[in-house]
């Protein structure tokens, strides 16, 4: 559940509050806020102007940019892994050869894109 809060004739931003908001609290808003409030429920759409990130050219442009080693990075870690504990995982690859792959400074092998593509769960095609 989400309840948002507009404050007219300011320059404040709104108040959202999400998860699971308790009936008193709701009803202390409804009190307080009156005609003001706006209260949605899980799973409706909060703004009509939501548009598909993957579609803008914002994305695009950045997407353009990402290296392998960028791409590397940000696997490695989404998946809780410090550069050694990937290195070991590759076995045993130095904590420093990952260092260099993600800072483009040492390529990333055919076999080796293969063996993060099955460890960080991703296409091959990320790290090549």
């Amino acid at each position: 559940m989400l309840a948002v809060v507009r404050a007219p004739h300011t320059k404040k931003p709104t108040l959202e509050i999400r998860g699971q908001i308790p009936s008193w609290m709701i009803s202390r808003l409804k009190r307080e806020y009156k005609s003001n409030l706006e209260i949605k429920k899980y799973g409706d759409q909060i703004d009509d102007d939501l548009v598909n990130i993957f579609e803008t050219d914002w994305f695009s442009s950045v997407e353009a940019k990402m290296t392998p080693g960028d791409n590397l990075r940000i696997y490695r870690e989404n998946a809780g892994l410090s550069q050694s504990e990937l290195g070991k995982k590759l076995r045993n690859i130095p904590r420093q050869n990952i260092s260099l792959m993600e800072k483009g400074k040492r390529g990333i092998s055919k076999e080796i894109a293969k063996k993060l593509s099955s460890i960080l769960k991703v296409p091959v095609s990320r790290f090549i």
